[in-house]
């Protein structure tokens, strides 16, 4: 059981499907801070959005469901030795999948999007299914403007990946959606997304939201977790951060949290 990832039937569907899009990995909500820089293929952050970066009015954004493309980054080589998922079209079926984060400090439940974001999906469980994110460590907490604790690099420096890209998902252009309301964020607490280094640079890196962070919509949104895992970021949250030397309240844990593995029913 600990080294089954993933209901198989459900992966091997996801693997024969595949996805493609294209670009490298990492996780900067509209954060392309100096930990996620855009000069970093596989970096990784998430910064603080202004007000003003929301749309005043409700808006809806429209573009098509394009094929999974999971696209090799010479620049950024994997950090651990890992396929990508075949490219093409990735399962939809169901709705919704569950797995589970099973990490120092306590398992966190991940209840996962296929329906809206079959390619990150597929990723995600292909690289679990790995072991890619197997004995890593998540290597950055923000506690102030935004609230995330951010993992997915086997490296633990904010700049590994799997060494391929795919294109962003919801709700930045896979299905019509509501633009939000000023003041408003999709970025709410218990909002599992993807990290990325600027349009559709997609890797590994994945964040967990534990306080309602206004970020805009650039970061692919592919499940959530639930109290259970709410409980278990909060008290890493209360842990606190080590500063970095760029910013007092976004650095790595002071609590250690190394995931063990990502596992499925």
């Amino acid at each position: 059981m600990l080294r089954k990832t993933f209901v198989p039937a459900l992966l091997t569907a996801l693997a024969l499907a595949g996805c493609h899009r294209g670009a490298p990995d990492v996780v900067a909500p509209p954060l392309t801070s100096s930990k996620l820089a855009a000069s970093s293929v596989q970096a990784t952050a998430i910064a603080p959005a202004s007000a003003s970066s929301a749309p005043a009015n409700p808006t809806t954004i429209t573009a098509p469901i394009l094929p999974c493309d999971f696209r090799a980054t010479p620049v950024a080589p994997p950090a651990r030795p890992v396929a990508p998922p075949p490219n093409g079209a990735a399962p939809t079926d169901p709705d919704v999948v569950n797995a589970v984060m099973k990490t120092s400090e306590g398992d966190i439940p991940l209840t996962l999007t296929p329906g809206k974001t079959p390619c990150a999906v597929l990723n995600f469980l292909s690289l679990a299914q790995q072991h890619f994110y197997d004995n890593t460590s998540c290597h950055r907490l923000t506690a102030g403007g935004i609230y995330v604790l951010q993992c997915g690099d086997p490296t633990g420096s904010g700049s590994g990946g799997p060494g391929y890209s795919f294109a962003d998902e919801y709700p930045i252009g896979s299905r019509v959606i509501p633009a939000p309301k000023q003041n408003e964020t999709l970025y709410t607490r218990g909002t599992l997304a993807m990290a990325n280094s600027g349009p559709d640079t997609n890797g590994s890196q994945f964040f967990l939201v534990y306080k309602d962070s206004p970020l805009p919509p650039h970061y692919t949104i592919f499940g959530s977790t639930d109290e259970t895992g709410l409980s278990v970021l909060d008290k890493i949250a209360a842990g606190g951060v080590i500063p970095s030397p760029t910013s007092e309240s976004d650095g790595q844990p002071t609590t250690p949290v190394r995931i063990f593995s990502v596992q499925g029913p």
